[in-house]
């Protein structure tokens, strides 16, 4: 219900104002934050429901205001994936539903693609901006509320270092770290931009109550991934910051350090140790592990010889799955998005692949007023590499990294 009561009111938003104010991309945030969540507590309509809710809410968008057509690589990326598609309905195995294959491996990539056209040279407000970011990280806090009401004490969750599900609300650790991670990142952005004592209290305790709960997942992928983006959001930010603001922001980032370090000791302790064996990649005995990819490895390793094989057209979409199990006996989803667009697209999978990759970089290069760009472009490529486009937050969040910033003269987030 609330899920459905949040889509009906952007929705009227949308319509009311003809998009003037971004609205789309407000109602789409918000729901992209919401995704795991849903799929948490059984209140998504389909797994794949976001995905589409993004792809509807953007086209709605730009049916009102159109989009860049500077962003015509985006247009060749859509084309890339349709040869996939052909060749998929020719090598699934009789038994398979196509529908349902191509749909769950295309509509990540078909979000990401909507996105970006949206997106792309989009001249949003830092104001509006921040707004888009609070959409997405709302969702994102209820889900951490869930997860303390919710979930057991770290003490009786917790026998292993492996991945644990219980601490992640019974569901995927990997998509509920991602999700946590992105919110830390947002959270600590924020502390550097905002000028609010009462705002910056409000997400410092925001930022440890999340932190908790994303370490304690035992998933590594997005908090490191979240770790990296803040490093890379302070470097560029602290050099496009004015010289009075650049001495204010070396004691926030010593807060935040503190703080960090301060949540690790206290999930360490309520985990007698086993956090601190998990990212050294050791297993509960302190011994190390010789994978510290956790399997992923092999399943890349089979996507590759998969290439090789077919490295023209690919195997089609959806396929890889089937051609895992057949040379190895493993049945298991991909978990990286570069090895099954090469796998399942070959050539057609290279050149989406770096579209994807230097479009942004090109846009950097000419017009630097966004400095969540690198970050955000780190975030969907480090994303993509542990947990594919299972989720719709790797490819909105990519489109959010081609938007042009405009800065008020006067910093209008001030309280």
């Amino acid at each position: 219900m609330f899920l459905l009561a949040a889509i009906l009111y952007f929705l009227y938003r949308i319509f009311l104002n003809s998009n003037r104010k971004n609205e789309a991309l407000l109602g789409a945030a918000y729901v992209m934050g919401f995704e795991v969540f849903s799929r948490m507590t059984g209140g998504a309509f389909s797994y794949e429901f976001i995905k589409y809710a993004v792809i509807a809410f953007l086209g709605l968008g730009m049916f009102y205001t159109g989009f860049k057509l500077k962003s015509w690589p985006y247009v060749i990326f859509i084309l890339c994936l349709i040869p996939g598609v052909f060749v998929a309905s020719v090598t699934l195995s009789y038994g398979a539903k196509v529908g349902n294959a191509i749909g769950f491996n295309l509509s990540g990539p078909a979000c990401l693609a909507i996105s970006a056209l949206y997106c792309y040279e989009n001249r949003i407000t830092t104001k509006r901006f921040q707004e888009v970011l609070l959409a997405v990280l709302f969702p994102i806090i209820s889900m951490t509320t869930y997860l303390y009401v919710f979930t057991p004490d770290l003490r009786d969750a917790i026998n292993g270092t492996a991945s644990n599900f219980a601490a992640s609300g019974g569901f995927g650790p990997n998509q509920v770290a991602t999700l946590l991670g992105l919110a830390m990142f947002i959270l600590y952005s924020r502390l550097l931009i905002i000028k609010s004592n009462v705002l910056n209290v409000i997400d410092i305790v925001l930022l440890a109550a999340v932190s908790y709960r994303a370490i304690a997942t035992f998933s590594r992928g997005g908090v490191i991934t979240a770790i990296i983006c803040a490093i890379l959001f302070t470097y560029f930010y602290f050099r496009k910051a004015p010289s009075v603001e650049k001495s204010k922001l070396i004691p926030r980032v010593g807060i935040v350090l503190g703080v960090f370090v301060a949540v690790w000791v206290v999930v360490s302790i309520s985990t007698s140790g086993l956090i601190d064996k998990r990212y050294s990649n050791q297993n509960a005995a302190g011994v190390l592990k010789d994978d510290i990819t956790t399997g992923r490895s092999e399943l890349i390793t089979t996507e590759l010889e998969a290439f090789v094989e077919n490295p023209i057209i690919g195997i089609g979409v959806g396929k890889v799955k089937e051609y895992r199990y057949l040379n190895t006996g493993e049945l298991s989803a991909t978990h990286n998005e570069v090895s099954r667009m090469l796998s399942e697209h070959g050539i057609f999978g290279i050149v989406g692949l770096l579209i994807l990759m230097f479009t942004p970089i090109f846009l950097w290069l000419r017009n630097r007023s966004n400095y969540y760009l690198i970050p955000f472009l780190f975030f969907w490529f480090a994303t993509i590499n542990h947990t594919s486009m299972r989720i719709a937050a790797p490819g909105f969040i990519y489109g959010l990294c081609l938007i042009t910033l405009l800065h008020e003269k006067k910093n209008t987030l001030r309280r």
